[in-house]
């Protein structure tokens, strides 16, 4: 017992550590701007490449030809793949990747636990089985996917957090999430066995994160559920720099635990339903992306959660990016190279830690 108290207290001293280091404007406003021009770019080179080449030169007075209503020097082909196919594709990229490292580096603060993020919790496995009914049962309702992924990552977390509270100890709830996750998977299991050919291969390629079949509907509600859940996490970071040393040290200076820890779960599990829902199950975003920010910039999540927002979005869109690109025409799926990706990124960091 007295081992395993010095081994906490140590734990979160070396948390406590982390987070004191001062986070200046100055800092902040390098790092988001580097990050900001980096998507920026990348957005760019997203719109320019694939099967049908467009001339950098030409996409932004292309823009600003469909803002005022002139005439286009694009032809009409190149006007449907740029401003009808491969614009609102970028922005789901940018949208999914945006929710799904959010609710990584909030649950990674809250848990107090660098391996927790939005699949591990069993979060992602609840919207999954909504989306999943949703195709296999409701396809031809509109905003069907979304509402029906978003109400499964809800019922996922209210069931998570009930099994697994328990007072200034996070594993328990990873424990919850991770049994709750298995369970799910076998009940996905089971649904596909329901589905006709067709539908059997869309799910296929959406449990393997498809950005090709983003429907409108996904699009504007991953999009503001990341402006809702961003307005609602990032007040929330002073107190999650507190919770990072110990939920009753947090307590002690002032910080309301119950209503933070609720707040903050229940946020970032419905960025994940939001994310999964409209791009599919695409993995190592929510456990990678906050990792190199924090490596990059410091623990302080006043910066932690607005950064990995923007470096999210920039892994998925880079991501998707050479799933379109790579075999052109054929497509691989989103889900395959962030894997591709984060799994070596992961593997070293656990290297270097050790």
């Amino acid at each position: 017992m007295k081992a395993e108290s010095l081994i906490e207290r140590n734990s979160n001293q070396s948390l406590g550590d982390s987070v004191k280091s001062y986070l200046t404007r100055r800092r902040a406003l390098i790092v988001i701007s580097i990050l900001l021009g980096s998507l920026f770019i990348c957005a760019i080179a997203a719109l320019i490449t694939g099967s049908e080449r467009v001339a950098a030169w030409q996409i932004f007075p292309a823009m600003i030809s469909k803002l005022t209503g002139t005439a286009s020097s694009l032809s009409i082909e190149q006007d449907v793949i740029i401003f009808s196919l491969r614009l609102p594709r970028i922005a789901l990229a940018v949208g999914v990747g945006a929710a799904l490292a959010i609710a990584g580096a909030a649950f990674q603060a809250l848990l107090r636990n660098p391996l927790a993020d939005p699949y591990v919790l069993g979060v992602s496995g609840g919207a999954a089985l909504g989306s999943i009914t949703a195709i296999i049962f409701a396809s031809q309702i509109s905003f069907s996917r979304p509402l029906f992924g978003f109400a499964g990552a809800a019922l996922a977390t209210l069931i998570v957090y009930r099994l697994g509270k328990r007072e200034d100890d996070p594993a328990h709830l990873v424990l919850a999430g991770v049994v709750m996750s298995t369970f799910l998977s076998s009940v996905i299991v089971l649904m596909t066995a329901l589905a006709d050919n067709v539908k059997l291969r869309n799910i296929t390629l959406w449990l393997l994160g498809d950005l090709s079949s983003g429907a409108t509907e996904g699009l504007i509600f991953v999009i503001v559920a990341v402006a809702a859940g961003a307005l609602v996490l990032i007040p929330q970071s002073r107190a999650l720099n507190l919770m990072m040393i110990g939920e009753r040290d947090a307590f002690a200076m002032g910080v309301e635990t119950a209503r933070v820890r609720w707040v903050v779960h229940l946020t970032a599990s419905l960025l994940t339903g939001a994310a999964v829902s409209a791009g599919g199950a695409i993995g190592y975003v929510g456990l990678v992306t906050p990792h190199l920010v924090r490596l990059a910039a410091g623990s302080d999540n006043r910066l932690v959660i607005p950064a990995s927002a923007i470096a999210g979005a920039l892994m998925v869109l880079i991501a998707d990016t050479i799933a379109r690109t790579a075999l052109a025409p054929r497509e691989l799926p989103t889900g395959a190279i962030t894997a591709l990706i984060g799994a070596p990124v992961f593997i070293y960091l656990l290297l270097k830690s050790r």
